[in-house]
Order: C-alpha cells, then structure tokens, then sequence
C-alpha cells in the first residue's frame, strides 16, 4: 500500500490549471444493469445488482492487502462524495451534485464486501468531512481548500480525485488475483472513475482550462478523455 498512500501525498501540490470561467453542466440520467451512467458521465452502481452479483459470486480468501485496500476505499469513496457535496454547495453547479450521489452507491459498494467478509468498517459513524485516515483527513482538507479559489480550482480538484482513484485502483486490483467479487466491484469503480475524470474534463474545456493528470500516465489520460463514456454489458 506503499505507492498508495504515496500518491495521496502527491496531490497536496499546488493544482494546475489553466483558464477561469464560469460553469455549464448537464444531469445525467439513464440505467443499466449494475451502473447507471448519464451524458455526463455520472455512473451509479445499484445496490440492489450489486448484492446480486456478488451472491452468484463464490467468497475468497482476501489477503491482509486486500483487507487494507477495502478498508482504504471505502473512505476514499467517502472522501469523494464528501468533496463534491462541499464544491457543489459552493458552486452551486449539478456535476458535483450529480457525482456525488454515484459516489455514494461506490462506497456503499465497498461497503457491501466489508460486510461480505465481515471487515470493521471504518465509516461507521462517518460525519461529512470527517475520516479515520489521517492521511485522508488532510487531503480532504487540503482538496476542499483549493477548490473554493475558483470553479476552474473546483473542476480541477474533481478530475484530480478521479485520476487518483484510478491509479489506486489500478494497484488494489492488482492484488486481487483470488477474489474475483472484490476484482469485480473494483472493475465496476474504474469505469466509474473514467466516466466521472471525462465529465470534469469536459467541464474545463467548456471554461477554456485543461487538466494535467498527476497519478495515472498521460497516455492512459489521452486515451479515456478521447473515448466515449462507458456502459456495462447489457446497457
């Protein structure tokens, strides 16, 4: 978990950003068979799928690693929902309200294989703004902070927690070579991710600002913001 939490401490740097502007946003809308994802890239996961999928799934062992790894996402899923509800609030523009409604179902997603394998939750009695991880508890702060200079710092802070859940993810599903239900939610949070880091891209380039990943590589950057957003089988 070492290059994880190396990468929370990465995105305390000052943001790049170019342009400032005022925002347009749309409400996405639609439904699928475990997502559902919106023009702008707004991607649910039912919790009612999600239960479903994962009891077709047979249990597995979850590695000291993988315990650690759930216990990490679930708040930084929280962590995400809890920056948007602030920034949206703030701002008053519908990506973040939107957003932060799919990151709710992404923790409760978490959640759901904490209980699974009857993991502590470390959200139990979360309060907005309020997490167990120190390390989490700054960058909160910190993420907040930046995004109230400016909608463009706001955008920026919202593309830079996708990017950084993406590169987490990518780590975490690494781990998961025998525990194919903790692989799928993780599969399911990614294309999330991707969906979300397209609809702040877009966002910016509305307000004539770009974004400049820090955690996953350019050219993976490159190749999601120049794709369309992603559906599940059977959307």
């Amino acid at each position: 978990m070492t290059r994880i939490r190396h990468r929370f401490l990465v995105v305390l740097l000052p943001l790049a950003v170019i342009g400032l502007a005022s925002c347009s946003s749309d409400k996405g809308a639609g439904a699928g068979q475990a997502r559902q994802n919106g023009s702008e890239g707004v991607t649910r996961l039912s919790g009612d799928d999600v239960a479903a999928r994962l009891d077709s799934i047979a249990k597995g062992d979850p590695t000291a690693a993988e315990i650690a790894g759930l216990v990490r996402m679930r708040e930084e899923e929280l962590l995400a929902r809890d920056v948007y509800v602030e920034l949206g609030d703030r701002w008053g523009t519908k990506v973040f309200t939107n957003i932060s409604a799919a990151e709710q179902t992404h923790t409760d997603a978490v959640k759901a294989l904490l209980d699974r394998y009857e993991i502590a939750d470390p959200a139990k009695d979360h309060k907005a703004g309020m997490f167990s991880d120190p390390e989490l508890q700054a960058l909160y702060s910190s993420l907040v902070t930046d995004g109230g200079r400016s909608l463009v710092d706001a955008l920026t802070v919202g593309a830079t927690v996708e990017d950084l859940d993406l590169a987490d993810l990518a780590d975490l599903a690494a781990l998961t070579t025998d525990t194919p239900d903790i692989a799928w939610v993780y599969a399911n949070l990614a294309r999330g991710s991707r969906n979300h880091l397209r609809a702040f891209v877009k966002q910016l380039a509305r307000n004539d600002a770009d974004y400049i990943p820090n955690h996953i590589s350019q050219s993976e950057f490159d190749s999601i913001v120049s794709s369309d957003m992603e559906r599940g089988p059977g959307e």
